[in-house]
């Protein structure tokens, strides 16, 4: 009984110091964007506000090195480039698993093969191809990019769940006079909700975090992504005016918490029907 105990209360002091690790440095971001910049070089990090200036530094951050747009941008390239990835890698995953078109798997294998390298090698051909096509610096180019960079993964996940629908809800589709295009819109895709949702959600996360792309294949402030921008607001206000900048940060943040909480039930369940059919 008393060795119960102990692994009881072993186990909530473990909880508790891990919820503690996770709370400090949101509780030390949201502080310290909350403080003018003479109260945050004036006093230590770890105390509380003295005078409350969160919605200044947010707005000065919001317009200052096209944080902003750059907030827009991402969000069209997030939602753009998942939504497109998933309905090209439905197509692709209905025709290689469901129709077993010849030669599927070799297709599958040629366009699961745009994760097996490192996205680093992308970056020069990419480059340029982009400054001689005009795509260099343009919404569209990036759209194309993140769009093209997330249909492999959409693809292989997609595949495996088309595998496990019935055949028999095709043929009797077929049967009432549905074609192919009605039996994935009508069958599939209702059956594959919640592995839809997951996958944007992955895929969305992805693009918006992305930096490194972001740079190489945009210049302007109206064309960068949000974490490009970001990096733009450390380099013009640098150390001085590190409120700013923290503010800028919840500001890139506040997109993933809004998803991730507003559809909890959605990426839990579909995340266990991607495990139990991928």
């Amino acid at each position: 009984m008393k060795t119960t105990r102990a692994k009881g209360a072993t186990t909530y002091v473990c909880l508790a110091v891990a919820a503690l690790l996770w709370v400090l440095p949101i509780w030390w971001t949201l502080s310290n964007a909350d403080k003018s910049s003479s109260d945050f070089f004036s006093h230590p990090f770890y105390d509380i506000p003295r005078e409350f200036d969160l919605l200044s530094n947010i707005g000065t951050a919001w317009s200052a090195a096209g944080l902003g747009t750059g907030f827009i941008n991402s969000l069209i390239y997030g939602v753009v480039g998942a939504a497109a990835s998933i309905v090209i890698a439905s197509l692709a995953a209905y025709a290689i698993s469901v129709l077993r078109i010849r030669g599927g798997f070799i297709i599958f294998l040629a366009i699961f093969s745009g994760t097996v390298f490192p996205l680093q090698m992308y970056i020069v051909p990419l480059f340029k191809m982009y400054n001689s096509v005009g795509l260099y610096d343009s919404r569209l180019g990036l759209i194309l990019f993140y769009t093209a960079i997330s249909v492999p993964f959409c693809t292989l996940v997609l595949r495996g769940f088309y595998t496990t629908v019935p055949g028999e809800l095709r043929e009797a589709a077929l049967v009432e006079g549905a074609t192919e295009v009605r039996v994935l819109r009508s069958v599939y895709a209702p059956l594959s909700v919640s592995a839809c949702l997951v996958l944007f959600l992955f895929q969305f996360t992805w693009i918006w975090n992305d930096l490194l792309f972001g740079i190489v294949l945009s210049s302007s402030s109206s064309v960068r992504p949000v974490m490009a921008s970001l990096t733009s607001l450390m380099g013009v206000y640098g150390g001085s005016s590190l409120p700013i900048q923290l503010a800028g940060a919840l500001i890139a943040a506040s997109p993933m918490l809004v998803l991730f909480f507003g559809f909890r039930r959605f990426f839990t369940e579909g995340l266990s029907l991607v495990a139990r059919r991928g």
